[in-house]
């Protein structure tokens, strides 16, 4: 089984994150936002890996400072487990839909932290503030991604085709982005070492 747990404790937030690859999809989430704790158990259920997440923040200043520490423990723990990639597939890539909403994700254990976010839909659905938190706005759902992609050394492309609805865009998105994790963390029966032809990522 391939696990670690990843913390991080500040003036602002305490963060502890614990997350088992080989797992089966079971996920316990408190962050005190309740629209990333809905996004964070789709990640994990979808990913088909274990993720405990339980965080307190200063959210009575805003959900900013505990959306983005969640964001980069949770990268920390990925590359933790995944340490030199040695045997993993490395690449993932998956769309999902969900009603109205169409979202692709392709990521790359890269070393490389980079994420390009391409939405295709008209300005005026791109940042509609709602969301089960009631200020979780999509915003904040980049900026998440911005964090884990940065903690955990992940070129991250995301591409969102279609979605009026704000809920059902993030989850098309972050359900992709937890089978583009699955199959870019599985190890690859035929690669023994590091899946690079410098030999290093």
């Amino acid at each position: 089984m391939r696990r670690a747990t990843a913390a991080r404790k500040s003036k602002e937030t305490n963060i502890t994150v614990s997350l088992n690859l080989d797992g089966k999809g079971k996920t316990s989430v408190k962050t005190g936002i309740a629209f990333l704790d809905h996004m964070l158990m789709l990640l994990g259920t979808h990913g088909a890996f274990d993720l405990t997440v339980k965080a307190t923040g200063d959210l009575e200043v805003d959900l900013h400072h505990t959306n983005e520490d969640v964001g980069i423990v949770v990268g920390q723990a990925f590359d933790k487990i995944l340490g030199d990639r040695k045997g993993i597939a490395r690449y993932g890539w998956a769309y999902v839909p969900m009603e109205e909403a169409l979202a692709r994700v392709v990521l790359d254990f890269s070393g490389r932290p980079r994420l390009v976010v391409r939405d295709a839909r008209a300005p005026a659905v791109r940042k509609r503030p709602t969301g089960s938190h009631g200020a979780y706005q999509w915003g904040d759902a980049e900026h998440f991604l911005e964090a884990f992609t940065r903690a955990s050394k992940t070129t991250l492309h995301v591409d969102i085709f279609s979605g009026g609805d704000f809920h059902h865009t993030c989850e098309a998105v972050f359900k992709a982005l937890g089978r583009s994790l699955d199959q870019a963390t599985r190890i690859h029966p035929r690669v023994k070492g590091v899946p690079s032809s410098k030999g290093q990522l």
